[in-house]
């Protein structure tokens, strides 16, 4: 699994965790303490944390660290369509690394592809997914919750 964190002016490092399912208390101690939590600060007060609906993001311990550090974070309804402006990301990340020749040919070789291809996405696309973001709630809106594509 990989996770990395995006904001309007920066991004965090890409992490790469190995072994095993990933639990809430994995999730605080191996991404948010280590990697969200240094990162916040950096992006102001205003920033808020948006994740899926994945087990370790919703639990209530992980909830109530994110309260304990006064980290900002999105309730997302179930079965609405994911607006994070991450999965545009991931999204290109996933088709740069299909198209590269040599074909990543293990997990090491996967992982440094995933990081190098993310660390070269400009940020200013990163900025215009977040500036798109009142279009697409505005699609949501008119498509009354439903998927916009």
């Amino acid at each position: 699994m990989v996770w990395g964190g995006i904001s309007m002016e920066a991004r965090t490092e890409l992490v790469v965790v190995n072994g095993g399912a990933m639990t809430a208390n994995r999730y605080i101690r191996e991404i948010l303490e280590p990697h969200d939590a240094p990162f916040a600060p950096f992006i102001g007060n205003d920033s808020i944390i948006m994740h899926d609906n994945a087990r370790p993001h919703i639990a209530q311990i992980v909830n109530e660290y994110l309260d304990t550090v006064e980290m900002h974070h999105m309730i997302w309804p179930a079965r609405s369509p994911d607006l994070n402006p991450i999965e545009h990301v991931w999204d290109m990340v996933g088709r740069r690394v299909k198209v590269r020749t040599p074909a990543p040919a293990n997990l090491r070789d996967l992982s440094a592809a995933v990081i190098q291809e993310l660390q070269e996405i400009d940020q200013a696309v990163i900025q215009d997914l977040f500036e798109g973001m009142p279009r697409r709630m505005e699609a949501v809106i008119q498509a009354r919750g439903g998927n916009i594509r």
